[in-house]
């Protein structure tokens, strides 16, 4: 058996004669096991966090989605069509057209996004999740489909007939503009459905149909402006991305989620960063009590220490009795933290005792990536506070 290892596990079931000693270990014990666990509870709440964020994002954005690297819309012939539907990991695709344009309504303007899309954009986003009121527009027709932050800003209703929306696009060409005919193309549309998200993203777009988005635009009938795309589940996404530029012959910028809401993911994961750093130095501040405890036990030990010294064994030895000391009493309240961390967090999904508002509860997530994270923290700072501690045995101290 490791002699070292077999003394330090005797050192941590037996209590000191000390009882300041006994104290001063439950204190720096309790100290890990409360550190572990609070760790724990704040990362899953950040995940969950993190989570409920992206979910806003994620019920709009597709899986990937390609764009022009030469300007603003590009042609998608048929063939180039059938070959994105053989495409291994593609479940569905969607030719869209994004344009900035005005809307008025009543004397009231707002200037927002155009997406025109098309019969299949329904299979690459589910609609029917962000759907408030009304329906989804139909194929080949004039209707659309607004957010709630645009009919609040323009008081408008669904299927009233009396007072139309109107969308009016800037016309393409050059020379002199005598009137407003000239200058914009614009055309009556009729809003048949609410999609309501979040306040950033219920004022945004304004859905139509394909077809009107090109009539407006004076696209050509496989002109767009990108083409979103749903991944089938254990896709691989690399794979597909480089597909789909051989394809396109490389003239297209394909991006993912992450990549599209690039400055949402930075934040939030900055923010996970900085609560995990300043957790993990709450932990080093309770572990400097596992350094004086283990400080206290070396003294407490002394003459048994002198004993083995005498004996035979080595300084290194008598170290390496209280680096394990104190690395075991880091991993053990850990895990023990960690089981409390993992409750309370399974108890918050389950029954939803912490409240936001009186319908949202607190979001987590069990993930056990983070389950890895503290207990990697936990063991490595305890193996540096024990390995501080255990440098103070030496032979000057035996003497």
């Amino acid at each position: 058996m490791n002699f070292p290892l077999y003394i330090a596990k005797r050192y941590i079931r037996s209590n000191s004669k000390n009882n300041a000693i006994n104290i001063i270990n439950r204190i720096a014990s309790m100290g890990i096991i409360v550190g572990a666990m609070a760790l724990f509870v704040v990362l899953s709440v950040f995940s969950g966090l993190k989570v409920f964020s992206l979910s806003f994002s994620n019920n709009i954005d597709p899986d990937l989605k390609i764009s022009s690297t030469l300007g603003k819309s590009f042609l998608v012939t048929p063939e180039q069509e059938n070959k994105i539907k053989k495409i291994e990991g593609v479940a569905a695709f969607s030719k869209i057209i994004e344009e900035r344009v005005l809307f008025t309504f009543n004397n009231k303007q707002e200037v927002t996004y155009l997406k025109g899309v098309d019969s299949n954009y329904s299979n690459v986003n589910n609609v029917n999740k962000i759907l408030y009121n009304g329906q989804w527009l139909e194929k080949n027709t004039y209707q659309v489909v607004v957010g709630f932050g645009f009919v609040q800003k323009l008081s408008l209703g669904l299927m009233d007939f009396n007072n139309h929306l109107e969308v009016l696009v800037p016309k393409a060409g050059k020379g002199n503009i005598e009137s407003a005919e000239d200058a914009f193309n614009s055309s009556e549309i009729f809003p048949i459905g609410i999609y309501a998200i979040n306040e950033d993203l219920d004022s945004k777009y304004v859905f139509a149909d394909l077809g009107l988005a090109q009539e407006l635009l004076e696209y050509k009938s496989n002109q767009v402006s990108g083409i979103e795309l749903k991944e089938k589940p254990n896709s691989d996404e690399n794979a597909i991305i480089k597909e789909l530029k051989n394809i396109f012959n490389g003239k297209i910028t394909v991006k993912n989620r992450a990549q599209l809401n690039e400055s949402l993911y930075k934040m939030l994961n900055t923010e996970n960063i900085a609560v995990y750093l300043i957790f993990t130095l709450v932990i080093i501040v309770a572990l400097f009590n596992l350094i004086g405890a283990l400080i206290m036990m070396i003294l407490d030990k002394k003459g048994n220490l002198k004993t083995l010294f005498n004996l035979g064994t080595e300084i290194k030895s008598l170290r390496k009795i209280f680096l394990l000391q104190g690395t075991l009493l880091s991993v053990f309240g850990g895990l023990i933290g960690l089981a409390l961390g993992i409750v309370i967090v399974l108890l918050q999904q389950h029954f939803e005792w912490i409240m936001i508002t009186p319908t949202l509860a607190y979001p987590v997530v069990f993930s056990m990536e983070n389950v890895v994270i503290v207990m990697a923290t936990i063991t490595t700072l305890g193996f540096i506070a024990s390995l501080i501690a255990s440098s103070r045995v030496s032979e000057k101290l035996l003497d």
